[in-house]
């Protein structure tokens, strides 16, 4: 399994290669994904890269929250995994459930919920709790694991 680190010297972020058996204490990012060209991937992280990407965002987001929680390690699924290898691929997938319940905290980054006053296109007010009940990220299949396991 592989985690996101942030470097404190640096503030650059670095991917670690754990054990499966020997793994920190780690934070899982749930989010929905945006188009190819929008998230960042292992190969981008790999070429020190994806900061203009819109899910850049994302892994920022979980980095800060990681940080408060006091956590140095976090994994989020669209770069940390190296999707052009056919067999960490499956074995991802496979393992995906078992990566959930290990995590120490599970984050959800949800892109169509605002808290702000007014909708994305600033117009009328925004009923949030609408939005958050509306949002995409209730239709994907790893919405339940951390439901499930982390009482969200």
């Amino acid at each position: 399994m592989r985690l996101l680190r942030v470097d404190d010297r640096n503030g650059r972020l670095s991917l670690t290669k754990h054990d499966g058996d020997r793994l920190p204490p780690y934070a899982i990012l749930s989010h929905t994904w945006g188009t190819d060209d929008e998230e960042v991937s292992y190969g981008d992280l790999q070429r020190g890269g994806g900061q203009s990407k819109v899910g850049y965002a994302k892994i920022l987001f979980c980095a800060r929250q990681a940080k408060e929680d006091d956590l140095k390690d976090f994994w989020v699924d669209s770069c940390c995994i190296n999707k052009d290898s056919d067999a960490e691929l499956s074995e991802a997938i496979n393992s995906m459930f078992r990566w959930y319940q290990n995590a120490t905290k599970c984050y959800v980054y949800l892109h169509d919920v605002t808290t702000l006053k007014r909708d994305r296109d600033d117009h009328a007010p925004c009923n949030w709790e609408a939005a958050f009940r509306n949002s995409r990220w209730f239709t994907r299949g790893c919405t339940c694991l951390c439901i499930g396991h982390h009482g969200l």
